[in-house]
């Protein structure tokens, strides 16, 4: 087949066309730029959160300056800084550590520019003016809820069930919510007799996992199954998020769990990452709790609407956040525990992923 130098112009004219596209930052539309600051690319999940923000933004005629950090404590400021110099009219930020933008979202506040908390709360901030997420506590008692399930249908003869427990990023104010709501279910199971921590590990101050690393969680669990667990059986682990939960299996495998007779633990976790819902699907983590980032993008574009507009965003808690300064005014969203029956009807029917990404 041959091609006219005409056809051959305009294809060419076509791909250069498609190419810049696929390559140009989205561009300030009427309503200005939107500064979206994400702590990381290593979680599918933060990715999916800043594809569903800028598709969203620019749907409603804002431009986007999406920037991740790498979880970069001084990059992240860095980014941040830059954006308020270019001049963005709102700021949404998913903080690496809340506890370290009080100065640059001061020079936000001095140049007129409001400031969205994007599911993680930034502390120590007067100069947080709002907060999008989901009902965090409530994550942690969903997962609770799922690793009581499981080991009742796993382990029922088992008494005490054999659990350890792994908590987020200590510099995560999200941590300690899910934490707690886990700890609420699991507390009075304790005490009861009915749930032990052979290890005896508990409380966030020793349970932590700095920046939710899972190759941290996997040495973790290596130590513990070494040193606690010579003549009992692990029956589960409760684990906030999935990047950790595939540390854990990592490791109960490592030892022979999931094989023979040794059945594998019930392990949970949160955000539905496709390597965690593979897992799932090959019978070994039990759940997870799916956030539906494209709502949060959302509610998250409706609020700047209503600040751009002159107006007051849509809230639905004034009591929960309090960042140690203020009480940061929240909209919550409810999180959805899925076990592997809910794979097909909640994710893949709904377009979250298509069935060729879980194959």
């Amino acid at each position: 087949m041959t091609f006219s130098r005409r056809s051959m112009l305009t294809l060419a004219t076509g791909l250069a066309t498609i190419l810049a596209m696929n390559t140009a930052p989205a561009i300030a539309q009427d309503k200005g730029t939107v500064g979206i600051a994400m702590p990381t690319k290593s979680s599918s999940r933060w990715i999916s959160d800043g594809n569903s923000m800028v598709e969203q933004f620019t749907a409603a005629g804002y431009g986007t300056d999406l920037q991740y950090a790498e979880d970069d404590i001084p990059n992240q400021l860095a980014q941040i800084e830059n954006m308020i110099t270019k001049g963005v009219k709102v700021l949404v930020i998913a903080a690496i550590d809340g506890t370290t933008l009080s100065n640059a979202l001061e020079n936000a506040a001095a140049s007129g520019i409001k400031v969205i908390a994007y599911d993680r709360l930034i502390r120590d901030s007067e100069n947080v003016d709002y907060y999008a997420t989901f009902d965090n506590f409530k994550v942690g008692v969903l997962q609770a809820n799922s690793l009581v399930q499981c080991l009742n249908e796993r382990f029922g003869d088992a008494k005490p069930k054999n659990v350890e427990l792994f908590g987020g990023s200590p510099d995560d104010n999200n941590a300690f919510f899910f934490y707690n709501g886990a700890m609420s279910v699991l507390q009075p199971l304790i005490d009861a007799g009915e749930i032990a921590v052979p290890s005896g590990q508990m409380g966030m101050d020793v349970v932590g996992t700095l920046r939710w690393d899972g190759a941290v969680a996997q040495s973790r669990m290596d130590n513990l199954l070494s040193a606690n667990y010579g003549d009992k059986t692990l029956h589960g682990a409760l684990s906030p998020y999935d990047g950790l939960s595939i540390g854990i299996l990592s490791s109960v495998k490592g030892v022979g769990y999931g094989s023979g007779d040794l059945k594998m633990p019930c392990v949970t976790g949160q955000d539905a990452e496709i390597p965690s819902v593979k897992s799932m699907m090959a019978g070994e983590q039990y759940s997870t709790v799916f956030k539906d980032t494209r709502a949060l993008a959302g509610v998250t574009v409706k609020m700047v609407d209503a600040i751009m507009s002159g107006g007051e965003p849509e809230i639905n808690d004034t009591t929960t956040y309090d960042n140690g300064v203020k009480v940061v005014p929240s909209y919550l969203l409810e999180p959805m525990a899925l076990g592997v029956g809910d794979i097909e009807k909640v994710l893949v029917a709904s377009g979250y992923y298509t069935a060729d990404q879980l194959k």
